[in-house]
């Protein structure tokens, strides 16, 4: 388990969500949702990778429930 580092994610080109089993069954929509949302703000995310691809990193987050908190708490 990996730290956002922004030095890194300057130079990210493509983007990677995989779920953790604590979230559950969500909807295509909820995770189209979230997914598009904790890409936006990584550094919100508690589990990110970075993965050297051909052309930069492709930034690998996997979800949690407690990323969906911090999701929701950001926005209000």
């Amino acid at each position: 388990m990996a730290k956002f580092d922004p030095r890194i994610d300057a130079l990210v080109m493509e983007t990677r969500t995989v779920w953790d089993p604590s979230v559950g069954d969500l909807s295509a929509e909820d995770r189209r949702w979230v997914s598009e949302a904790i890409h936006q703000q990584a550094s919100l995310a508690a589990n990110i990778s970075y993965e050297r691809s051909h052309t930069g990193f492709t930034r690998v987050i996997t979800v949690t429930v407690e990323d969906i908190q911090r999701l929701y708490i950001s926005r209000s």
